[in-house]
């Protein structure tokens, strides 16, 4: 495979995973480090480093439609993120100490557990929910944009969602996936907040979150133009594509979008990793 191939099917595969991202507010990352890994033999250092960078664009390119729909809650998502930044420089710091083959191993099951809870069925909004002290203190709760008006919604859980909030940022540094995958589990199981606002908000965030962590492996030579150029391209195309649908797109549909792909990734990184591929 000539360079020209490389940059071609890298872009075309950076396109669907920026399109999964947006539409799953995954930011791409799960699906771009096990696709360079897998299909092109990328060290998976590499990979993590080209992945970070195009979580960033993802999130530049889906985020702002999202606040101009009125879904991305701005509030919740810049308090959240004091949390995940820390933690992403955290998980960054640990990358570099760590075999690429255990990350991988780490990346599975990371993946599989986030499967599972996002299959499980939970009402999107329940009228009768009520929010708790600290977020009413911090007016946290908002409102969804629904074909009848906005819908408003209260939240609760803030402790669990920020502390979970803190382990998505190392795995955001650890495994350059944006953590979007456990930033919308914390929000849709821990803090109740409807599934849309939750995908839309975690895309508001994981741009800020994976710029934290790039920084140290750019740093180490771990961010490599001709790999991440075509990544980010293709995932900031996706995520703009992505964006436009997620407003018309049926929420159940969303779970099992999530959760299949990220099974088959899962599986797929965990074997790689046992069997020392990587």
């Amino acid at each position: 495979m000539n360079i020209l191939e490389f940059t071609g099917l890298v872009g075309l595969g950076s396109l669907l995973a920026g399109f999964l991202g947006a539409l799953t507010g995954l930011g791409g990352g799960v699906v771009i480090v096990p696709m360079l890994t897998l299909l092109f033999g990328v060290n998976i250092r590499y990979a993590i480093g080209a992945s970070l960078v195009s979580v960033i664009a993802t999130s530049s390119g889906a985020a702002a439609a999202y606040v101009r729909e009125g879904y991305s809650n701005v509030r919740i998502g810049m308090f959240l993120e004091t949390a995940t930044t820390v933690g992403a420089i955290a998980g960054a710091a640990i990358a570099m100490r760590v075999s690429g083959n255990a990350i991988a191993i780490v990346f599975g099951l990371v993946l599989l557990y986030s499967a599972y809870l996002s299959s499980r069925h939970r009402d999107e909004h329940d009228p009768n929910q009520q929010s708790s002290k600290l977020a009413k203190k911090l007016k946290l709760n908002g409102t969804l944009p629904t074909p009848e008006g906005k819908l408003p919604y209260n939240v609760t859980g803030v402790p669990a969602g920020y502390s979970l909030m803190f382990g998505a940022g190392v795995l955001s540094g650890l495994l350059g996936i944006g953590s979007g995958a456990v930033k919308v589990l914390a929000m849709d199981q821990a803090m109740k907040i409807p599934f849309k606002v939750s995908t839309t908000t975690s895309n508001f965030m994981i741009g800020v979150t994976a710029a934290a962590s790039a920084g140290l492996y750019l740093n180490r030579g771990y961010i490599a133009p001709g790999i991440a150029m075509p990544v980010m391209l293709g995932v900031l195309a996706g995520s703009m594509i992505g964006a436009k649908l997620l407003v018309k797109a049926k929420v159940k549909a969303l779970r099992y979008l999530f959760a299949a792909v990220i099974v088959v990734l899962g599986i797929e990184m965990i074997f790689s990793g046992a069997k020392g591929r990587l």
